[in-house]
Order: C-alpha cells, then sequence, then structure tokens
C-alpha cells in the first residue's frame, strides 16, 4: 500500500516517512525543499530515508501549490493514504512573509486535498497546530473550545484548513482527521525552534532571544510519541464516520526556565540569551487536553522531557560532530 505524505522532508514529515518505512508501506514523498531553513538538513533527511528503504521510498520534488503537477502524481501513484504535512510553518515568520503562508497552507491545502477527494481516498489526515486556540486560558486546551480569535497569520491559515476540510464533509461527505500538534521536537528538529536555537547558543555562542523573559510554557511532545500517533490514527477503526480535530500533545506544560535549567545541567554550558518583551502573534501557554486522542487510540506517551531532551541532545551534537 502507497501513502503519500506531503512535507516529507520537513521535521515531522521525515519522521511520518520513517515509520510507515519501518512498518513496511511503500512511502511517496513530496516536498519543495524551501529555504525557510537549511535546505541542507531537509536533503539530509531524505538521503536517510533513500539510503535506508532504496525502492520502497520515493521523493518528487514539487510545490504543492501546482496543481496540475500533484494532480498527475495522484494518478500515477495511486495513494491509498495521504498524510498532508507540508506548509509554511512560524508564527513570527508569519507577521514579516504572509504572501508565503496564503499560498503554501492555504492554496496548496486546498490543492491536495481536492486531489485526495477526487481520488477518493478514505480518510484524510492533515497537520492543524495547538497555535489555533490563540490566548485561550482554559487548560488543558479542548478541541470543545472556541477557536475563532487567532494571534498570527499561520494560525489562522491552520484554522482555514479545518474550515476547508470540515466544507469538505459538508459538501462531499469527504472525511477528515485534523491533527493539532502540540510544541513537537526531537532529532532532525528545524534549527528555528527554541530547543534548536538554545543548543546553537551553548555551543557557538549564537544570540538567542528569548521572548517575554522565559515566561512561556509549552506542551513539549517528543518526536516519537507525535509519529506513532499519526500511524495509529490511520489504522484506527473508531475513524470511520465524520471528520474529526484531535489534538496531538504530552498532556503536560512545561516553563521555558525550567527547560533552560536542564539543558544548561546536561551541559554544562551558559547560553547567550537576551530576554526580551512578548512577540506578536505569541501564547504565554499551551496545554494539551488529550481526551479525545485517547478515544480514537491507546495513547500514552512515552517520552518524557528530560529524556527528551537528552536524546536530542546526543543528535545534535553527532549532527554537529561535538566531542
Amino acid at each position: 500500500m502507497t501513502v503519500l505524505i506531503t512535507g516529507s522532508a520537513g521535521f515531522i514529515g521525515f519522521h511520518t516517512c520513517n515509520i510507515f518505512l519501518q512498518k513496511k508501506y511503500k512511502v511517496l514523498g513530496v516536498d519543495n525543499l524551501n529555504s525557510y531553513y537549511s535546505v541542507k538538513l531537509k536533503k539530509k533527511r531524505i538521503d536517510i530515508l533513500n539510503k535506508n528503504y532504496g525502492s520502497q521510498f520515493k521523493f518528487i520534488k514539487t510545490d504543492i501549490i501546482d496543481k496540475k503537477k500533484i494532480n498527475n502524481i495522484f494518478i500515477k501513484y495511486n495513494p491509498k493514504i495521504v498524510i498532508h504535512l507540508a506548509a509554511q510553518a512560524g508564527v513570527r515568520y508569519s507577521i514579516e512573509n504572509p504572501d508565503q503562508y496564503i499560498k503554501s497552507n492555504i492554496v496548496g491545502f486546498f490543492n491536495i486535498l481536492d486531489c485526495s477527494r477526487m481520488a477518493k481516498i478514505k480518510f484524510f489526515f492533515y497537520a492543524s497546530s495547538s497555535s489555533v486556540y490563540g490566548n485561550n486560558k482554559n487548560f488543558p486546551l479542548s478541541e470543545k473550545y472556541n477557536t475563532d480569535d487567532q494571534l498570527s497569520l499561520y494560525a489562522a491559515s491552520k484554522k482555514s484548513n479545518e474550515l476547508i476540510a470540515r466544507s469538505y464533509f459538508n459538501i462531499f461527505g469527504f472525511k477528515s482527521v485534523g491533527m493539532r500538534f502540540f510544541t513537537v521536537y526531537g532529532p532532525y528538529g528545524r534549527p528555528d525552534m527554541f530547543m534548536y536555537k538554545l543548543l546553537e547558543s551553548m555551543y557557538f555562542n549564537k544570540k538567542l532571544y528569548v521572548y517575554n523573559h522565559a515566561d512561556h510554557y509549552r506542551d513539549f511532545t517528543y518526536i516519537d510519541d507525535v509519529v506513532n500517533s499519526i500511524f495509529l490514527l490511520t489504522k484506527s477503526k473508531k475513524i470511520n464516520k465524520k471528520s474529526y480535530i484531535v489534538n496531538i500533545g504530552r498532556g503536560s506544560s512545561i516553563g521555558l526556565k525550567k527547560i533552560i535549567t536542564y539543558i544548561q545541567e546536561l551541559t554544562s554550558k551558559k547560553p547567550n540569551i537576551k530576554y526580551i518583551k512578548m512577540q506578536k502573534g505569541d501564547v504565554k501557554k499551551t496545554h494539551s487536553d488529550l481526551s479525545n486522542l485517547r478515544s480514537l487510540i491507546e495513547y500514552s506517551p512515552k517520552i518524557d522531557y528530560k529524556k527528551g531532551l537528552l536524546l536530542f541532545l546526543d543528535w545534535y551534537k553527532k549532527y554537529k560532530k561535538i566531542k
């Protein structure tokens, strides 16, 4: 069975490809390898998949905003499962480059959704984000809560995905599962994310700007827990009736100050931090309610933040060739 995974050169996409390949699926990866962050890292991820899985994995470099090319991929390869993870990421970057979010996250999303519908995909799985909750202060954050007050264009683009997917169910009966990810981290993570930047500051003395004077709390979720959830959702027999929105997180919230302190203990190094005021479009805290996820799959996150940070640190040192 062939699984189409968009954003396959991205952080979550790479690991999602890996778990399906481990389970002996054929995987068709699609990515445009844009330069939002290190293209070298993206190519490294694809190289690993090619090396480890050979002909079981096929990579196609193309942009999801080109609907004709996307539709031709569906026709040629006839995937049975679609997991749409490609998107322009980053809350702060959306303030500076709004056009890219409309193109990738709305036009691109529609193209994959519509091609999936025409290909008669049984269920369409796609990445949403905890950012859709805005500055909601009712914790833990539940899918039942109102999400009509996004603080950034990135968050608004993800909310629009959920609305478009829901409309496709109402009009066409096309079923989908929107996955609201909560602060994912781990090996081969994105260089623009806090964990990566913190280690860059410690080992290479790069200035790290920490917003809101580090008075932030995040539901840090290790990548293995995320991709195991994605895989189990695609196998769940309880997903059979409608369109779903589901949180994928660890179900707990950790302060950035605690993360900084713990990594200092692990590395015996001090980061080059400049504490600054709250960034527009940002939220102070995230904390996921996982009851909906647990009603669909057997889910219990395996990696706590201490183990996860140690695993991430080990990978980082190897990747950067630090002894």
